[in-house]
Formats: structure tokens, sequence, C-alpha cells
């Protein structure tokens, strides 16, 4: 893969910032005319390096205003066990990220619920439906101090 030059630096930091500015409104930013920021943009999604266009919501508005943080233990850590855990995970709308880690847990789980009722429904038939779920621990956050997806992107060296 061809390394990104300073404009497509630029643009992938401007549109992580807001993925729906218009090429217009991102070539007031990028010296670039609209028709280079739209193959640019073009070219990094075909790269993978754009994977997913999203809108960030205010999950409050939602009916979802409660975080949880999910240390998850498993008690077998075969292939097919695993695989069988992470489809289930995917397929739950509640769950917003999940993360395979080392430590002490073997997964971190965020999540909203509209209250701790609903999140204790699904960690009982996350529990129910996953035999191979030790334990997990639950926080719940109090306040977000920061919530988003955005990579830092390095200068070009």
């Amino acid at each position: 893969m061809e390394p990104l030059d300073a404009f497509d630096r630029r643009l992938l930091a401007l549109l992580q910032q807001d993925a729906g500015q218009t090429a217009e409104q991102l070539a007031e930013h990028v010296a670039l005319s609209v028709s280079a920021i739209q193959r640019r943009i073009r070219r990094l999604r075909d790269r993978g390096v754009i994977v997913k266009d999203i809108a960030l919501c205010d999950p409050r508005k939602l009916g979802r205003p409660t975080f949880f943080i999910v240390s998850l233990q498993v008690e077998r850590e075969r292939p097919e066990l695993l695989a069988e855990l992470k489809r289930w995970l995917n397929a739950e709308e509640q769950v917003q990220q999940v993360y395979y880690v080392t430590g002490e847990a073997d997964f971190i789980l965020v999540l909203t619920a509209p209250d701790t009722e609903s999140y204790d429904d699904l960690m009982a038939r996350l529990v129910a439906a996953n035999p191979n779920v030790r334990r997990f621990t639950t926080n719940v956050a109090l306040g977000v101090v920061k919530r988003g997806l955005a990579i830092a992107i390095p200068e070009a060296r």
C-alpha cells in the first residue's frame, strides 16, 4: 500500500471530525480541487483506509443514556467457542464495542441501555446463550468525558 501523503492525512483528519462534510467544504480546508478530493476519498475507501462513515448520536435522545463497561472472562479459549461468543456479541444492538484483550479479562465490552434492568436482561441472555462465559464484572459510566472513534494521524516522515 502506498503511503499517505499530507493531503490524505489532512483529509482523513477532517473526515473523522465530521464525515458529513461535502467535497466542496473539504476543498476549502485542503488545497485541492473538489474532483481531487472526491478521487482521494474514493481511493481511501478502496484501499480500506476508510472503512465506514457513521453518525454519532446522542444516546440520551435515543433512550439509551447509560453506558456499561464490562470485563468478560471465558472458561476455555477454544476457537469455535470464541467465534460463537463473538457472533452473539456482534448481533446484539446494545453492544457498541467489543475488544478481545490480554490480562484478567478476555473481552472488554462497551454497551448502552435505557436502564439497569435492560442491562441485566441482556447479561442474563448472554450467560444463558454462551455457557463458556465464566464471569463478568460491570462498571457503570457516571458520565462521559470523551466519546469517539477518531484515530490520531501522525505527520508524514
